[in-house]
């Protein structure tokens, strides 16, 4: 079933610690939901498809941990972090750090939104510093954010 890949907003305001953004999906808030909180659903659309996703570790509550680890024929490179709070089918709130930059750790809020026919997804990090969120930004997760919501919407599709 073929899908509309939607729009993505993408926020990195100068001189700001914070990325945002936004798509809206064809879909519930609680398919996204689950979308994010399901793991087998998780790895078919987090991260670039030319990598092999595997998620190591997925406890989604509070103080929950997650690890996820990407392969290729290059190497591994290994994402992990904490759940602080889930309030189903509207928000998640964890932590994130890549494993091969240890100690750079950004806050993530999930929020899903009622909109006409479909859900906002709303992705916002908060970094330690204003270097920290640029090197997110410039080593691939602006360019990244519409590949990403386009491959969420697919697995949407799917549900």
């Amino acid at each position: 079933m073929p899908t509309t890949k939607p729009e993505t907003t993408f926020v990195a305001e100068p001189g700001s610690h914070e990325l945002t953004s936004i798509a809206v999906q064809d879909a519930p808030r609680e398919a996204v939901y689950r979308a994010y909180t399901d793991p087998e659903l998780l790895a078919r659309f987090w991260g670039p498809q030319d990598f092999e996703t595997v998620v190591d570790e997925f406890d989604p509550r509070p103080g929950g941990r997650w690890r996820i680890v990407h392969r290729d024929a290059d190497g591994e490179y290994a994402f992990r972090g904490v759940f602080h709070d889930l309030v189903p089918n509207e928000r998640i709130i964890q932590t994130f750090e890549w494993e091969g930059l240890p100690g750079h750790v950004s806050l993530q809020t999930l929020t899903l939104e009622d909109t006409d026919g479909g859900t906002k997804v709303t992705a916002q990090a908060v970094f330690q510093s204003v270097e920290d969120r640029d090197g997110m930004a410039d080593t691939g997760a602006r360019d990244f954010a519409p590949v990403g919501m386009a491959q969420l919407a697919e697995v949407l599709a799917d549900l």
